[in-house]
């Protein structure tokens, strides 16, 4: 399967789309483009790779941008996109978090539906800025990439949870530990590691901003809880660390539902260990990224029941978002690509100026906004020993 850009301006049906940041050497660039190519809905037509003008013209002839659509200047790309009759119709963008604002608004205001990668901004402040502009301009699609809310198990789960197969729900509990930054990377020059640590370029939530975030976007969508308020413990465990690598937090949710959070990316033995726990009045359900394909389901009282992707017990909400017959393995590309694809579905009803499917399902600002609320109430309890703070 290709993933590479067109030079052709032939229109396939496919959605023409653009990316700022994920240029030579980055990874979660690539991961957006394979992502958006999965089930054929793009065709990526346009890049601002790179502020470097010699790295931005590399990277773009290296993935079979033309020549005119290689830019150095996100502003000069949106201003340029927006002006083309055959002109991208949405963005990805894919750099440092003090980034996601200012590309952003760029092309939210040039009229241009956006796919961003979390977490959505540098502080709240931006967050809500967005917000307001997008309320400003209704016809521009906005969506977050928090891609394990793609993944077929956890729509699964949501699915159970809404249907009161639990029943009330009591419990929620995430952790997502990893292990690479247990000693001080960013000094040896690592380009994750140190825009990762660097509160200019990260913002004021280290660990709790990177996947802290993803931790708590996954249980309260899943759940469907509202946090009200939390008690966090933000530590910097390297010496010398500006940013937190490890968080503890206990939530409690509106309605009288607890919960806690542990993230951490200095636990040794662990490279990406997200799991999800919910527990009601008539049972628990327990998911695991490493091993996202099965959801374990008991009903209070009764044997633990196993729900594979594809399976028998699985619904359509997982339906929906399943590619291949159960038993082969589908996970972190496919859940980039359900969200992408749901955002196409979006695009297209937009396109034809149809009402979009009730059951198209993905991250959007508010996920955003309630993202940095989360890191910004984190880092001021934290900042408080603990203090109960209010979102």
């Amino acid at each position: 399967m290709a993933i590479t850009g067109s030079k052709s301006t032939k229109n396939t049906g496919r959605i023409r789309y653009g990316m700022v940041g994920g240029g030579q050497g980055a990874f979660i660039g690539a991961v957006h483009r394979i992502a958006a190519r999965i089930d054929d809905k793009y065709e990526f037509v346009a890049g601002a790779l790179s502020a470097d003008p010699a790295k931005a013209k590399a990277s773009g002839e290296e993935l079979g941008l033309a020549a005119d659509r290689i830019y150095s200047d996100f502003n000069a790309m949106a201003k340029a996109e927006a002006k083309r009759a055959d002109g991208i119709e949405a963005v990805s963008i894919v750099t440092p978090n003090h980034m996601h604002f200012p590309v952003a608004k760029a092309f939210i205001e040039a009229g241009i539906h956006v796919i961003c990668d979390k977490p959505l901004s540098l502080n709240l402040k931006e967050a809500l800025a967005l917000e307001k502009l997008l309320a400003k301009k209704p016809n521009v699609i906005f969506a977050l990439t928090h891609n394990y809310s793609g993944y077929p198990m956890i729509r699964q789960a949501k699915a159970m949870v809404a249907a009161g197969e639990l029943g009330e729900i009591r419990l929620v509990q995430g952790e997502y530990p990893q292990d690479w930054l247990t000693t001080d990377l960013e000094k040896t020059g690592q380009k994750q590691a140190a825009w990762r640590t660097d509160p200019k370029r990260s913002g004021a939530g280290g660990c709790v901003g990177d996947i802290g975030t993803h931790t708590y976007q996954l249980a309260t969508y899943v759940s469907g809880l509202t946090l009200q308020e939390l008690s966090a413990d933000l530590t910097s465990f390297v010496k010398g660390r500006k940013l937190d690598d490890n968080v503890n937090a206990m939530l409690r949710f509106k309605g009288g539902a607890k919960g806690m959070i542990w993230a951490s990316q200095v636990a040794p033995g662990h490279e990406n260990g997200l799991k999800l726990r919910v527990y009601g009045t008539k049972g628990g359900l327990e998911w695991t990224q490493a091993d996202p394909n099965y959801l374990w389901f008991t009903p209070f009282g009764e044997p633990k029941r196993l729900i594979t992707r594809g399976g028998a017990g699985s619904g359509p909400a997982a339906g929906r978002v399943t590619r291949v017959p159960p038993g082969h393995p589908e996970g972190y590309l496919e859940g980039f690509a359900n969200i992408y694809t749901e955002v196409a579905r979006a695009i297209e009803a937009k396109r034809s100026g149809k009402k979009r499917d009730k059951d198209v399902d993905f991250p959007g600002i508010e996920d955003g906004v309630r993202g940095m609320a989360f890191v910004e109430a984190c880092v001021k309890s934290s900042a408080k020993n603990g203090k109960w703070t209010k979102l």
